[in-house]
């Protein structure tokens, strides 16, 4: 037999998993946006661009947090770009992939 606390226990996982499946989805869409900006500033198009789009995207998978994409673009880019410039960046991507990732 069911009780409240069952049903509520089973909405409170669904949410959960939910709520991670979106986070993924959005953090994945960020990398991609910063990895095509990232790609462009380097000059590269195509199958290069592609290639390295997989790259800063397989390099979230490093560790929790965005230490790792942040490394991963700092060690990509010149120094005519700032670490600070990286990170603006990287909110402006969040925000774009938050949008594309929730709307309707």
């Amino acid at each position: 037999m069911a009780t409240g606390m069952d049903d509520r226990g089973k909405a409170f996982e669904s949410k959960w998993a939910h709520d991670a499946e979106l986070r993924f989805k959005v953090e994945a869409r960020r990398n991609r946006l910063l990895g095509a900006w990232a790609a462009e500033k380097k000059g590269l198009s195509g199958e290069a661009a592609e290639d390295f789009i997989g790259g800063v995207i397989a390099a979230d998978f490093q560790e929790a947090g965005d230490e790792d994409v942040f490394r991963k673009l700092r060690s990509e880019l010149d120094a005519s770009v700032s670490d600070a410039a990286i990170r603006d960046k990287m909110g402006e991507c969040l925000n774009s992939a938050v949008a594309e990732v929730t709307k309707p």
